[in-house]
């Protein structure tokens, strides 16, 4: 198959009730958020590992749709599966007690190993990756990269007090059973907290490269499969944790050319997201929105895609 020979852009809009989309590990998993503006945050890692986890299911077997960065995964077994496959046999063992090394040859075998790594890792010739881990497969600059998603309005984390009915250790359920008193408990309970948003729109963008893809490899069949991955991820990576996650717009923008024909952020800003209170359209920021109700439901905002102001030589798709 052949490289992709148009430019794209793509608005993706996703909401969460109940949930937390993204917890950020080093302010105790609460929600991500922009402390200037309250906003929330949803990292381009995080949509990048549904999409993976999404194409891992979808097309498990499938020869050419691999993925290299996954659970689990050790990088340099990863990066030495080029290497037999380049060499025809087994790789050289590094020494022991040194660290594992192995190098390219010349320019043409490290060549052999990129084309080794795209043509069979889903998410390098995607997205990228640098395989410089000891196992030295080079590195590949990826034709779409997607940017952190931001919530539409402020949010408000809330913190949730759950209790576990059940012991860790047999010691922690004597120490919980007996109370200050010495007296014994019949309750087995633990407690724990979880942070909640009760509701939050979020917003994406997303960019694919003609010339690059062509570089990496990546073919209109793994744009499909890539834009399928956009639109159903989500029914897939269900959690307590996360409660209900869905993706809510997909608009795909389609240059005729492979440079672009018009700028993306031109392109997105045909993309609009307001309010909707009682059937009336508020622009986000609009005064009369202070006394509003909160948005509790995607019901509550309305999507407009301007599409008589798009550019000549783009063509908009919408999917969801």
């Amino acid at each position: 198959m052949t490289a992709i020979a148009n430019r794209y852009e793509f608005v993706l809009l996703f909401d969460v009730a109940n949930g937390n989309p993204n917890g950020d590990p080093d302010a105790g998993n609460l929600p991500r958020i922009d402390p200037e503006t309250s906003l929330g945050l949803v990292t381009d890692v995080c949509l990048k590992r549904k999409i993976r986890n999404f194409v891992e299911m979808a097309h498990e077997g499938e020869s050419g749709f691999e993925i290299y960065v996954k659970e689990g995964a050790v990088l340099n077994d990863q990066n030495k599966k080029a290497y037999l496959a380049v060499r025809g046999g087994e790789v050289e063992a590094p020494t022991k007690g040194k660290k594992e090394k192995l190098d390219p040859k010349d320019d043409a075998e490290a060549g052999k190993l990129r084309e080794f790594m795209t043509s069979n890792f889903f998410d390098v010739r995607t997205f990228g990756a640098v395989m410089t881990t000891g196992v030295n497969c080079g590195q590949v600059r990826g034709p779409v990269q997607i940017g952190f998603a931001t919530s539409i309005e402020p949010v408000m984390p809330i913190e949730v007090t759950i209790t576990r009915m059940a012991a860790t250790t047999q010691r922690e359920k004597t120490e919980t059973n007996t109370s200050d008193d010495g007296n014994q408990r019949v309750e087995n309970r633990t407690m724990g907290r979880k942070h909640i948003l009760p509701y939050a729109l979020y917003r994406a963008h997303g960019f694919i490269s003609a010339p690059l893809a062509e570089k990496a490899g990546f073919t209109d069949h793994d744009l499909e499969v890539l834009l399928g991955a956009l639109t159903n991820m989500f029914d897939h990576d269900r959690s307590a944790a996360r409660g209900e996650m869905s993706n809510r717009t997909l608009v795909v923008f389609k240059h005729d050319s492979k440079l672009g024909n018009a700028p993306a952020n031109k392109l997105f800003e045909l993309v609009t997201v307001g309010r909707n209170v009682d059937g009336k359209y508020y622009d986000i920021g609009d005064r009369r929105l202070d006394n509003a109700p909160k948005a509790r439901a995607f019901h509550d905002y309305a999507v407009r895609i301007n599409t008589d102001q798009v550019p000549e030589g783009v063509k908009v798709i919408e999917l969801v």
